[in-house]
C-alpha cells in the first residue's frame, strides 16, 4: 500500500538532444495548488482540492490523478460506512478493511469515486492494493470481478489514466486496462512491527529486479520503483543498486505525507 508523497525524476528528451529531467510527485496531503508546478505526472488526494484548484494543477503539471483503493477502504474513507457490512476482513498494518469486489454495492461505491475525480477534471487515478487480487492477497478469487471493474471503467471513461500498483503476478490479466506500474520495495524491506528502515536480501533484490524486467518485456507496461529510507547513507545504498536499471524511482519516508524539500 502507498498513501503519501512520491517524487522521482524521469528524462524527457528536448531540443539540441538535451535531457531535461522533469519529475513524478504523489502527496496525499494538503496544499496550495500554485506551489506545485512542473510535474510530469501527479497524484493527489482529491478530496482536499475543488475544480478551479483541479484547473490550476493541470495548467502547471502534464497528467494529474486521484488516489483510489481498490482492494481496500479506510474507516476514515467516506464510503467506509456505506461498505463497511460489506469488507472481508482487516488489514492491521494499514488499519484498512478489505473490499469484496463481487459485491454491487462495493462496484457502485467505486465506479462513484471516478466519477466524483473525473469531474472535477483528473486525468485518472492511481490504483491502490491491486496485489490483493494475486495469489500472495487475501481475495485472489475476486480477481476476474476486477478485471470486469476495470473493462467497465476503461469503457465509461475510455481516455483515463491509470497507474496500478503492485500486483505483478496478474500484469498479464491487467495490462490492457493500465497505463503504468508502480513497484515498492524491490531494493528495501521497511520492518512495520520494529519501524525500522533498512535493505532487503540481495538475492531476493535481484530476484525482484529480474521479476520486473521479465513482466516489462512481456507487456512493455513502464515501470516505476518506490523504495523507503530515512536518512542519507541508505538512500545511497539503495541508489546504488538502483543503478541497474534504468527505471524512474523514488526514496523517501514511509510515511508519504509531505511533498519533498518540503518536510
Amino acid at each position: 500500500m502507498i498513501i503519501g508523497t512520491i517524487c522521482f525524476t524521469v528524462p524527457q528528451i528536448v531540443a539540441q538532444k538535451t535531457v531535461e529531467k522533469k519529475q513524478v510527485l504523489f502527496t496525499y496531503g494538503d496544499f496550495y495548488p500554485k506551489d506545485v508546478s512542473g510535474y510530469e505526472i501527479l497524484v493527489i488526494e482529491s478530496a482536499h482540492f475543488d475544480s478551479e484548484d483541479i484547473e490550476v494543477l493541470k495548467k502547471q503539471n502534464d497528467k494529474v490523478l486521484g488516489y483510489v483503493s481498490l482492494g481496500e477502504v479506510n474507516e476514515a474513507a467516506a464510503h467506509y460506512l456505506e461498505l463497511e457490512k460489506f469488507t472481508l476482513g482487516k488489514n492491521e498494518i494499514w488499519n484498512s478493511y478489505i473490499l469484496n469486489m463481487e459485491n454491487k454495492r462495493t462496484q457502485k461505491a467505486l465506479m462513484e469515486i471516478f466519477d466524483y475525480n473525473m469531474q472535477k477534471g483528473l486525468d485518472g487515478m492511481f490504483l491502490d492494493n491491486i496485489d490483493n487480487y494475486t495469489e500472495f492477497g487475501p481475495t485472489p478469487e475476486k480477481k476476474e470481478a476486477l478485471l470486469a471493474f476495470l473493462k467497465d471503467l476503461n469503457n465509461t471513461y475510455p481516455d483515463i489514466y491509470l497507474i496500478q500498483n503492485a500486483g505483478i503476478s496478474i500484469v498479464k490479466d491487467t495490462n490492457p486496462f493500465i497505463d503504468a506500474i508502480a513497484k515498492e520495495s524491490i531494493a528495501t524491506d521497511y520492518d512495520f512491527k520494529n519501524k525500522k528502515y533498512q535493505l532487503r536480501d540481495d538475492k531476493i533484490f535481484t530476484r525482484l529486479l529480474n521479476e520486473l524486467k521479465e513482466m516489462y518485456k512481456d507487456f512493455e507496461v513502464p515501470i516505476v520503483l518506490i523504495e523507503y529510507a530515512d536518512n542519507a547513507e541508505l538512500k545511497e545504498q539503495v541508489e546504488e543498486r538502483l543503478k541497474r536499471t534504468s527505471w524512474p524511482y523514488f526514496i523517501g519516508k514511509i510515511e508519504l505525507q509531505k511533498i519533498p524539500g518540503k518536510n
